[in-house]
């Protein structure tokens, strides 16, 4: 029997794994296919491939401007498809994660099927044999929701794309949050003709308003076809011509024409082959259940990552797997709090978020929020990247931040200075004061904390420039 024995090797598996193993307990690990779980195989990793090709193609838009004289490119959609596998081998081959795993004296098991509980020690493998922990951390992860309705085994899900051999001259994304809007950005810069469906009456409806209202018109001066308030997806027909899909919008019914359809309407936890029941562990949905310390119902039963349905992000489930290592081993002590995740989408434009939104921030308490374009950074009007903009939430009684949120180039690389700050517990002010380099798109955030320190009132000023409402000197202005 092991000490802890943990269910998964994704992201959260192998770290829980490896935070056991550093605190002294003997480990086991059980993966039923391909260790490195979904953002490896088949998501972040190849879906980052596509969105680097997107982005160089992109670029080439530029190239005159900048006095270069090239054809414009023509996509091998099979050749890119192949890199995208090429570079999921590299990223195994660089991580090397069994061998890492098994040189600090964990025990790996790969490729051995579904794993299901016979007790609340003891799990079979689908060849039969049976593997005991006195702790257990189950990070099994999720997969993408299948909707029931007639022609559902037409539509293709986010795993389905690495097996296309074509690339679609057109594609139905039913799901407008992160996952659908990054598909949806990426094959329309490819040439496919995209319509976005969204079920909300915003795509990316989690995000701060005004990244959900700028990514919306971003993308539709792209070309992207976008409706909201989708109530029903009624059936997909196949025809010689290719596929129909049929759907219900504002009380009528729609019928477009499309060559594939990509479902992108949630991720549910794997708990359907586990049999929880045997071991008495209780479920909501596909979701399991667990408290603060990340325990289950049954007390030496952990979970941690996609399967506990919370924050479903690789960043967040390496957080969860420590906490969760950590009180399977030490005793309960850690507890669970996800305040400062930065986040974002490789889309075009980029954007990113962190904290609260202004709406969350304003039902707490009193805030100063400042809003920077793009247009007013030098190194934008230099890349001829001038879409976008930088918002900052701050307290206005104790100047920290509360949240941020940034949609333009390099948003996602950004974010992580606010992020920073948020966990130091920095003031505006600090931020305010730092030296950014010039010229930088990072530089923006520096832009933003000054205009909120001018609208605290900390900032010296005449009486007569406060009367012109002008803003307060800066290098970088519009």
């Amino acid at each position: 029997m092991f000490d802890v024995l943990v269910i998964g090797g994704g992201p959260a598996g192998v770290t829980a794994a490896l935070r056991a193993r550093e605190l002294g307990a003997t480990v086991g690990l059980v993966e039923r296919d391909r260790m490195g779980g979904t953002c490896t195989n088949d998501g972040c990793v190849p879906t980052r491939v596509l969105a680097r090709a997107a982005r160089l193609m992109r670029e080439t838009a530029l190239f005159d401007d900048y006095g270069l004289i090239i054809q414009p490119p023509e996509l091998d959609f099979q050749q890119l498809m192949a890199r995208t596998q090429q570079i999921v081998y590299r990223i195994h081959e660089k991580k090397q994660i069994i061998s890492q795993l098994e040189e600090v004296g964990i025990t790996v098991y790969t490729q051995t099927g579904n794993a299901q509980f016979v007790d609340e020690h003891t799990i079979e493998l689908e060849n039969g044999s049976r593997i005991q922990g006195s702790k257990i951390i189950l990070c099994v992860g999720g997969h993408s929701r299948r909707l029931e309705f007639p022609g559902a085994e037409y539509a293709l899900s986010h795993r389905d794309l690495w097996t296309l051999q074509t690339l679609p001259k057109s594609m139905i994304v039913v799901g407008g949050a992160a996952t659908g809007s990054q598909v949806a950005s990426i094959f329309n810069t490819f040439g496919t003709r995209v319509l976005l469906l969204e079920r909300a009456s915003q795509i990316l409806f989690a995000e701060d308003e005004l990244v959900s209202r700028s990514m919306r018109k971003a993308f539709e001066e792209r070309g992207i076809q976008i409706i909201t308030g989708l109530e029903n997806i009624e059936r997909i027909e196949r025809h010689d011509s290719g596929l129909e899909l049929v759907f219900q919008e504002g009380g009528q019914t729609h019928s477009v024409e499309t060559e594939a359809v990509l479902l992108t309407v949630g991720w549910p936890g794997n708990v359907d082959t586990l049999n929880l029941d045997a071991a008495h562990i209780l479920h909501e949905r596909s979701f399991i259940q667990v408290d603060d310390y990340l325990r289950t119902s049954v007390p030496h039963i952990f979970a941690a990552g996609d399967i506990t349905g919370r924050m479903m992000l690789v960043q967040s489930a390496g957080y969860d797997a420590r906490i969760a290592a950590e009180n399977a081993v030490l005793g309960i002590g850690q507890a669970y709090k996800h305040q400062i995740v930065p986040h974002g989408g490789f889309t075009d434009p980029e954007y990113a978020s962190v904290g609260l939104t202004e709406a969350q921030a304003r039902a707490q308490g009193d805030v100063v929020v400042a809003t920077v374009p793009y247009s007013d950074l030098d190194r934008a009007v230099i890349d001829d990247r001038t879409e976008g903009f930088c918002k900052l939430v701050v307290s206005a009684d104790n100047h920290r931040f509360l949240g941020a949120h940034v949609v333009g180039e390099q948003a996602v690389e950004i974010i992580q200075i606010v992020a920073a700050g948020m966990a130091s517990d920095m003031w505006v002010e600090q931020l305010a004061e730092m030296e950014l380099a010039y010229p930088t798109f990072t530089s923006v955030i520096g832009l933003a904390a000054r205009k909120i320190v001018r609208d605290l009132g900390v900032l010296p000023l005449a009486p007569q420039w406060v009367a012109l409402g002008k803003p307060h000197a800066e290098w970088e202005r519009g």
